[in-house]
């Protein structure tokens, strides 16, 4: 078979550590005989699983105990109007840097007013808008830190006036965060924690149950509001309903591989900067590619390019070559072309080594 190297944007490359634990799991979970898709989460040996699942998150990103860790069905898309059902009482603001940004607004817009304080929608999200103000009076401000499609990324933790609240789906864990700067992060699972059917939420215990000056959806659903999926007393922390039980899993063994054999999320960053650099430096370099994304904005997870001038019409055979010698998802996205590279937490640096090995023979070819 032919080796293949995963750039796929989401869901995306795993730990072959994470994958082999898991099929064994699925053959016989916790030596009860019994399979990981068949067993009860009500069993002592699940149980454990949830409680060093959340353990981990806290040690590899220093939660404080302030804070509760959820995991969740529907995706971020559902924390789109999860966030405003819980937090919003009249005013929101959000930044909006991409599609996703975009749409979390949007669903925000029907529990109250959304101030929408900078966009960089007018260049294509090329770029993370600089010099903008946020509203004091907004009950909170909505960041999305890294824009798959685009690849930009916000890499600092910034201090804000209001509740910051952060969809981190795509860059978290791959690199330190001040948690304490946040009331909220979110995010879907399938890019550096796990496959896709579970939700991470951290969110800051005290700032919920807040909603007193919104007719609309209060007192909250019982599944919308975190208060129900939080209730440690009665054993419900991310269990009021069944969990997700294989994609918890997954998490479970990938953020062990993150601890154990990586070395923390420190340690990650550092790999992560290393492939980055590797593949912008080629991109940069390379006489027939130019990047789309504001240098200083780039993102070190999803890398973004296209042909250079003049070589627009060779796009077609690039991607031929390159799936032709195992590149695997790097078609861009269709509201932006070119080419896209997703270098997550379990690229492995050799996958990188290829693709700019690949790139380089492609120049060599049409020189």
């Amino acid at each position: 078979m032919k080796k293949a190297y995963n750039f796929n944007a989401g869901p995306c490359v795993l730990p072959k550590e994470a994958i082999e634990s898991t099929i064994e799991a699925i053959r016989n979970f916790d030596n009860t005989g019994i399979g990981l898709l068949e067993i009860s989460h009500r069993t002592p040996g699940w149980e454990r699983i949830m409680a060093e699942t959340r353990q981990l998150w806290r040690d590899l990103l220093n939660i404080p105990e302030e804070y509760e860790i959820l995991f969740l069905g529907g995706g971020a898309s559902t924390q789109f109007f999860t966030v405003p059902a819980n937090l919003l009482n009249k005013k929101a603001a959000y930044l909006q840097t991409g599609v996703w940004a975009k749409k979390a607004a949007k669903e925000a817009k029907l529990f109250g007013t959304v101030d929408v304080v900078a966009s960089s929608e007018d260049k294509t999200y090329s770029y993370i808008p600089k010099g903008y103000t946020v509203p004091t009076d907004a009950d909170y401000f909505h960041i999305t830190t890294n824009n798959t499609i685009y690849g930009t990324e916000i890499k600092y933790d910034m201090d804000c006036p209001v509740n910051l609240v952060a969809d981190m789906s795509s860059d978290i864990m791959s690199r330190p965060v001040d948690v304490k700067k946040y009331v909220m992060i979110y995010g879907g699972a399938q890019k550096n924690v796990g496959p896709a059917g579970v939700t991470f939420v951290i969110v800051r215990k005290d700032i919920l149950g807040k909603i007193t000056d919104r007719a609309y959806m209060n007192p909250l659903p019982t599944m919308v509001d975190y208060r129900t999926h939080a209730a440690e007393e009665a054993k419900n922390i991310s269990m009021f309903n069944t969990p997700p039980v294989s994609a918890i899993f997954v998490m479970h063994e990938t953020l062990k591989w993150l601890k154990e054999t990586i070395g923390g999320v420190e340690k990650m960053h550092e790999l992560n900067k290393k492939k980055s650099d590797l593949l912008y430096a080629e991109i940069d370099r390379n006489s027939m590619f130019v990047g789309t994304a504001a240098k200083e904005d780039r993102s070190i997870m999803n890398h973004c390019w296209v042909m250079a001038p003049g070589k627009e019409a060779l796009q077609d055979e690039f991607m031929a070559f390159a799936k032709e010698r195992g590149m695997v998802g790097i078609k861009g996205h269709r509201s932006v072309g070119g080419f896209r590279a997703s270098l997550y937490n379990a690229c492995p640096i050799e996958a990188v080594e290829a693709l700019v090995e690949c790139m380089q023979e492609f120049e060599k070819l049409h020189k």
